[in-house]
Order: structure tokens, then C-alpha cells, then sequence
């Protein structure tokens, strides 16, 4: 199983990949009538950040997964494949040896070497820095330059998962000097992540042209990328168009050539034109009604279970989602390592769950608030919960802010009952779990419902610790049985990816955590 070859990786391989043009080539190994024209991508908000370390929402990987290159990556196989390590080994229990490939150019002009390697580890760790992503790499301790090709990357404990978490984009590499000018400007009252957002230097497929905010970002081709296999469009640019409608009016006249994300309501609509389809794959992606579990009455668990109980999930998946979801029995969907048939699931039962709200002393229900953002179902989804909490008398008002606002809003704890999505990009349990359930990730950097729970820690951090992959499995659906008792969040569905496509393009292919691999992606007959 793939899954499993990514948690057992000890040693990876450089392999090469390449084939030449016998005509009329650039410096690139293709001619100019093999690359495409510009790609035009519409997505349903704006990234946070272009900077690696400084977001972890969806939209910003979309785009900075074009600019950026990291040590290893995932590849459509879903194996860990070398990126700018040519090798990654695993030379002690608690030391990883990385070795890098020779002579790669970031788009500034300046070569990776290992000293960029560690400033890269050491500044997303960097709690001045305060990165979202800084979870992924906590179990790292040092990162030790040996020569300019090798680094030793030492964590505090046996961890299997490292190789995944490298290559989460959290582990894209920045260039030296894109690094040192943030830190000047730091130094200089500017927050962090605020120049490389507007200038982003990676070494990846296509490099940072233009951006305006609320508008677009405009990546160009990168004629002098490492790899043999360069990117197949002359330029990507993703536009921002919130409206589902707009999206797909665009797509339909030719306007954009992909939008993301489709609405599984809005799918036969795309379907039905001769010009236009939905590609359709699954995804690593959870979808739940958070609790802010340090407010009350959600501070007690047997309301967080009685709300759990009274949402009926295959009336919502065929009422709001056409039928295209997998009902959520917790927290890990199938396409993740770890995930378990055997969770002591909360079904639904009216009944049972007005006896909870008796016992926690609201059997006759209280006012609160949903907070969502424009987003796909969200605001059907947000009417449907709305519908279904008032059998257990609870009034809820719906708030429905810019994606944004939203993220900092919950990410601070100003929040009662939330709309949110966690998507496991690393396909690994500890990614699914660790970041939204752990209490040292409380707000940003996942555990949006600020669950403090001794032994649900515990158990995460044995998991991450153990090497054995039996012994990881056990402890993995050992803790997710104590989540579902716990009930910190209620969990609703495991989402299908869903991307509208013009049929004038191809080659286009989704990750299940959602972000998009656009290297190959072009414009047919070009």
C-alpha cells in the first residue's frame, strides 16, 4: 500500500526523468509550439499568504504549490519521491541525512544549498515567528549543516512520519535572500510573512509575476526549472471570484479554464454543456460543526454529543450534496493512513440526545451563533444544522463572514459554534489528528475547538512516536474512539473533490488533500 511505503521510507532514491526535442528547442528542451498559453484558474477566495510558512488554508497551497519546490514530494502515486534532496535517509533512529541535488536555481538566481535548507527548518519552527505550519516540524531539534550538499535533520524522538511532513507544503524552501529581507524588514516593524507574500522566490515550476489583492496572482513559466520535465503553460493566473454562479459563467463562455470548488448542486449544470465537465476524485478531506469547547454550554461534553446526535448525515450528503459525500464515523477519512472502520460512532438518536441536554441542565435549549464563510454548501449546510439543532430547542443564528475573518476568528477562540474543514494533506494520521486535537495546537494551528485533553495527548504522542506501524494503527484507533466519545467537533462528511474544467485543457490532477499539481496542465492543440 502507498501509505505504508511512506511511512516505512528509509531510503529515497534520485530518479531521473527527462526526454529531449530533436527540433528548434530553447534552453528549456522544448519548443516554443509545445508550451501552452496561459491558464486561467478561479477559485472561490483569496490566498493568505505566497509565503510557505505563513498559511496553511486551502487556496494558498493551490497557488504557492506552483512557485515552490520542496525535499521530497508526493507524487501521482502518492509515494514519496525525491525533490531537492536527491536522497533522504534515515542513518540514526532520531537523525534523517538529506542530500541535495547539485546546481538548482531559485528564481532569484541563487543556488539551493544546505545552509538554505536550515534557515528554512529553523525559521518555520521559530516561535518569534509564530508560523501555522510550525506544528509539522515541532518534533525537529536541530538541523545541522555537514557540507554544502548534506544536512542532518535531528528530532527529538523516532518519528516515522518526518518524510510525509517534508513534504507538506509547510516544507517548501525559500530562497536565502527572500528569507534574510523578511527578517530585515521584522526587524523593522513589519510583521512576519508580509515580504516574501508580496515578493514569493521558490524554485518551483513557475515563478511569482504579478499579484493584486482580492483580484488575482499571475505565475509564469520557470524556463530554467531543474527538472527535465518543465511545466507545459506559459503562465497560470488565479483569479478570485467568490460567486459560485460567476465561476461557472465563466467557465461556461471560456473565461476560466478551471474553477474550484464546484458545489455538488451546480454539477449537472457543468455537466450538461458540451464545453465543460467535472472532474471527480476523493479526497483526504473532513468536513465538521466545530465547538468552541471553552464556552459554555459547549464546555459540556454531553451537549457536544447531543448536537452530534441530532444532525441526521445522509439527509444533509442527499439533501445539500446530491448525494457526492462519504458520511464522516470520525475524524480520518478513508484515504488516510490510520483511519479505522472500528470508531464508536455517535448515531443519531432525537431521543438520546434530549436526554443529554436534560442531564447537562439545558433541556430547554439556549441561543447561540454558527459562524461560517461563503464557501461551496456552506451556507445551505449552515441552514440545514440550523434546522435540525431546533428538536433540541437550540435557536441558532447564522453569521456568515469572508474567509479571512473567519480563520482569525476561530483561530482566537471568538467563536461558538463554527463551519469547518480539515483536509489530512500528508495522507498520515498524525497530520489528521495531531494539529486539530492536540492541546498544544490550540487556535491557528488547528484545534480551532481548543480541546484541552490529557489523554487524548498522550495517545497522539505515543503514535507519533512509534515506529512499529501495527503499533501505530492500534494507538490510532484507540485515540480516535476517545475523540468521538469526547466530541469536540461533530463529524459531518468526507467531501469529493469537485473541479469544473473546460474541455479545452488537460492533463489537470488533485492531491485528495485538494491542492492541485498544475506542472502538466495545458491548453489542447497548442
Amino acid at each position: 500500500m502507498h501509505l505504508l511505503l511512506i511511512l516505512s521510507v528509509i531510503v529515497i532514491l534520485a530518479a531521473c526523468s527527462g526526454g529531449t526535442v530533436e527540433q528548434d528547442q530553447n534552453d528549456t528542451g522544448q519548443t516554443d509550439e509545445q508550451v501552452s498559453g496561459d491558464i486561467q484558474i478561479m477559485l472561490g477566495s483569496d490566498p493568505v499568504s505566497l509565503d510557505p510558512h505563513g498559511a496553511n488554508d486551502g487556496t494558498s497551497l493551490y497557488v504557492m504549490s506552483t512557485m515552490y519546490d520542496k525535499l521530497v514530494y508526493l507524487n501521482k502515486d502518492l509515494e514519496i519521491t525525491p525533490g531537492l534532496a536527491e536522497s533522504l535517509e534515515q542513518i540514526e533512529d532520531t537523525v534523517w541525512e538529506a542530500k541535495l541535488r547539485e546546481n538548482v536555481e531559485f528564481h532569484d538566481g541563487s543556488i539551493v544549498d544546505a545552509e538554505t535548507i536550515k534557515m528554512n527548518l529553523d525559521r518555520v519552527r521559530d516561535p518569534e515567528i509564530a508560523s501555522p505550519v510550525s506544528f509539522l516540524y515541532e518534533m525537529i531539534e536541530e538541523v545541522e549543516v555537514i557540507d554544502p550538499l548534506t544536512v542532518h535533520i535531528k528530532t527529538a524522538y523516532p518519528f516515522a512520519s518526518l518524510p510525509a511532513h517534508l513534504a507538506h507544503p509547510g516544507g517548501n524552501i525559500i530562497s536565502k535572500e527572500a528569507i534574510e529581507k523578511d527578517n530585515e524588514a521584522i526587524a523593522n516593524g513589519e510583521p512576519p510573512f508580509a515580504t516574501i507574500n508580496e515578493h514569493p522566490v521558490g524554485t518551483g515550476p513557475f515563478k511569482f509575476d504579478s499579484k493584486e489583492h482580492g483580484v488575482s496572482v499571475k505565475v509564469v513559466r520557470n524556463d530554467r526549472y531543474w527538472d527535465d520535465e518543465k511545466a507545459q503553460s506559459a503562465s497560470v493566473t488565479f483569479k478570485t471570484i467568490p460567486e459560485d454562479f460567476t465561476r461557472i459563467a465563466e467557465l461556461e463562455t471560456g473565461g476560466a479554464d478551471l474553477i474550484y470548488p464546484v458545489s455538488p448542486a451546480d454539477v449537472g449544470q457543468i455537466e450538461g454543456s458540451d464545453q465543460t465537465y467535472v472532474q471527480q476524485s476523493k479526497s483526504s478531506n473532513l468536513t465538521y460543526l466545530g465547538f468552541n469547547n471553552e464556552v459554555e454550554p459547549f464546555n459540556k461534553k454531553e451537549v457536544r454529543q447531543a448536537i452530534s446526535m441530532v444532525i441526521h448525515k445522509e439527509n444533509l450528503i442527499n439533501g445539500i450534496l446530491d448525494g457526492i459525500a462519504l458520511p464522516a464515523k470520525g475524524p480520518l477519512a478513508p484515504t488516510v493512513f490510520g483511519y479505522s472502520e472500528n470508531i464508536d460512532q455517535l448515531e443519531y438518536d432525537v431521543e438520546q440526545a434530549k436526554a443529554l441536554m436534560k442531564e447537562a441542565g439545558y433541556e430547554e435549549g439556549f441561543e447561540t451563533t454558527l459562524l461560517t464563510y461563503e464557501s461551496g454548501a456552506n451556507a445551505d449546510l449552515a441552514v440545514f444544522i440550523q434546522s435540525e439543532l431546533k428538536q433540541l430547542g437550540i435557536d441558532v443564528k447564522i453569521d456568515t463572514i469572508e474567509t479571512g475573518a473567519y480563520l482569525d476568528a476561530t483561530g482566537e477562540g471568538e467563536s461558538e459554534m463554527f463551519i469547518g474543514s480539515w483536509g489530512t494533506v500528508t495522507l498520515d494520521a498524525d497530520y489528521g489528528l495531531y494539529p486539530m486535537f492536540h492541546s498544544s495546537n490550540i487556535g491557528h494551528p488547528g484545534n480551532r475547538s481548543f480541546l484541552q485533553n490529557e489523554d487524548i495527548d498522550k495517545l497522539l504522542q505515543q503514535a507519533r512516536e512509534e515506529i512499529d506501524v501495527d503499533k501505530r494503527l492500534k494507538l490510532y484507533e484507540d485515540v480516535q474512539n476517545l475523540i468521538a466519545e469526547e466530541a469536540p467537533i461533530a463529524f459531518l462528511y468526507h467531501s469529493e473533490l469537485l473541479a469544473g474544467l473546460h474541455e479545452g485543457v488537460e492533463d489537470f490532477w488533485q492531491y485528495p488533500s485538494s491542492i492541485f499539481y498544475l506542472k502538466d496542465m495545458k491548453k489542447k492543440n497548442h
